[in-house]
Order: structure tokens, then C-alpha cells, then sequence
């Protein structure tokens, strides 16, 4: 029988949960960003400059950028948590 080979995973179980949050957060910012319109092309519809598209919108798919990058970024190796789950695994 061979030993068991240890698998070492490119990132800690943080940095996966960050990426999950990250995809989630994203998600909501094109669901906000998504909707409305006039179904006649001649008639011009307002609800295109409403705030939730002009300002929640954006914010949320930049904090969603900014949550990914920091998640890919950042060693979160020297927590003591993250030090468990590697010896473990």
C-alpha cells in the first residue's frame, strides 16, 4: 500500500469563503444593476437613472471586485484557525 499523500490546496479555507462572499456580493450588484426598460421603443423610460442602478449598483460590484482581490491576495497562513485545517489536512 502506498502512504497517503497530503494534498496541499493553493489557498486556505478563508480565502474560499472570501471568494464565495465575493461571488455572492457580485451577483447582487448585477441583479441590482439588472431590470426595468420600456417595452415600446418610442416611449423613454426614467427608471434607467433610478438610484438603485446609478449608486447601489456599482457600489456593490466594486466591493465585490475589491473582496475578490483581497481573497486572492492575501495569505491568511499566520491565522491560528487556517494552521488547524492545514495540519489536519
Amino acid at each position: 500500500m502506498e502512504p497517503e499523500k497530503k494534498v496541499n490546496f493553493v489557498f486556505g479555507a478563508v480565502n474560499y469563503i472570501l471568494m464565495g462572499v465575493g461571488i455572492v456580493v457580485l451577483l447582487i450588484g448585477y441583479i441590482l444593476l439588472s431590470g426595468g426598460g420600456s417595452d415600446d421603443p418610442n416611449v423613454f423610460n426614467n427608471a434607467m437613472f433610478d438610484s438603485r442602478r446609478m449608486v447601489a449598483a456599482p457600489i456593490m460590484i466594486m466591493l465585490g471586485f475589491i473582496i475578490e482581490i483581497v481573497a486572492i491576495m492575501v495569505s491568511f497562513k499566520g491565522c491560528r484557525k487556517c494552521k488547524k485545517d492545514n495540519d489536519q489536512q
